[in-house]
């Protein structure tokens, strides 16, 4: 009888891009990166028929997965992702789960329990309660929250700008920064340049870099709105914590939060003070790693 060894796939599809990574036991078999276009996680059958063309376009012709594990951006419910792995199994006869992205980062980090914290365009916290329910806080979009995200941060840095305006002051270096950004030439216009944008969170969140600059050139404002972000960001840990959650470690991720120190720093500081028990780490392994170590739980 020839021994078997399981061929483990882990998708990890982002926001922009989409990484599948799989092993036939410890050694690799895929390593494939694409665009995220056309993932549309509202539709479970067209998100699984998606996933089903991602495997067999990556995979070594004639493969077929014996566990497969996908952390899908937008998945933003149970039930929602739960139809997306029912769909999934009618592609493959192998045992599928399928979490919202976020949910890859503690897995990714080698650790079996803890809160994933994503802070890139946008924000959320995701966790699992003792039972293995998960809880997810935050993500509610650049319009109403994100806040330590970077379009939350334009957002917030936006409000300041206008707050100090109607205070009478002249333009510091953070509003002369996001005139500049958004091609205005008058604080008010601000307002018209935030509202015209058609994907809210992609537009505004490109600008967020000069409110970063602006702190190194100063800005006393923009100092603030990046330690208020931090606070927010710390808001989600102690929020999920207060449902339930182990918050004992908490890796960071996402673009924004990780390429910033000093949102990373203000974030630590203030979580130290909210939640004294709580590490973070920023995550240093690929998040797909996260999906491959889902996959191989479910063998």
């Amino acid at each position: 009888m020839q021994d078997f060894t399981p061929l483990v796939a882990g998708i990890d599809v982002g926001g922009t891009k989409t990484h599948l990574r799989a092993y036939v036991g410890t050694e690799p078999a895929a390593d494939h990166v694409r665009t995220s276009s056309g993932w549309r996680p509202h539709d479970p059958v067209a998100a699984a028929a998606w996933l089903a063309a991602l495997v067999a376009e990556a995979l070594p012709t004639g493969a077929r997965p014996t566990a497969i594990a996908v952390g899908g951006h937008a998945c933003e419910t149970p039930r929602q992702c739960a139809q997306i792995r029912t769909a999934l199994q009618l592609h493959f006869d192998a045992p599928a789960l399928v979490v919202g992205d976020a949910e890859l980062l503690v897995p990714a980090a080698g650790l079996d329990k803890g809160v994933g914290l994503v802070a890139g365009t946008g924000s959320v916290a995701v966790g699992r309660l003792a039972d293995g329910s998960p809880v997810q806080v935050g993500g509610w979009g650049a319009v109403l929250g994100d806040e330590g995200g970077a379009a939350g941060l334009v957002r917030e840095a936006a409000r300041a700008a206008w707050a100090a305006h109607d205070r009478g002051e002249e333009p510091d270096e953070l509003a002369r920064a996001l005139l500049a950004s958004f091609g205005v030439f008058e604080v008010p216009a601000l307002g018209a340049a935030l509202e015209s944008a058609t994907d809210v969170s992609a537009q505004w969140g490109r600008h967020a870099p000069v409110v970063f600059a602006a702190a190194e050139a100063g800005s006393p404002l923009a100092r603030s709105v990046i330690a208020e972000a931090g606070r927010s960001l710390a808001a989600l840990v102690e929020r999920i914590a207060a449902r339930g959650v182990a918050v004992d470690d908490v890796v960071v991720a996402g673009s924004t939060v990780l390429a910033q120190p000093s949102l990373y720093d203000a974030f630590a500081s203030a979580l130290a003070a909210a939640v004294p028990g709580a590490r973070p780490q920023p995550l240093r392994a690929a998040p797909v790693e996260g999906a491959v170590a889902l996959a191989r739980s479910i063998l």
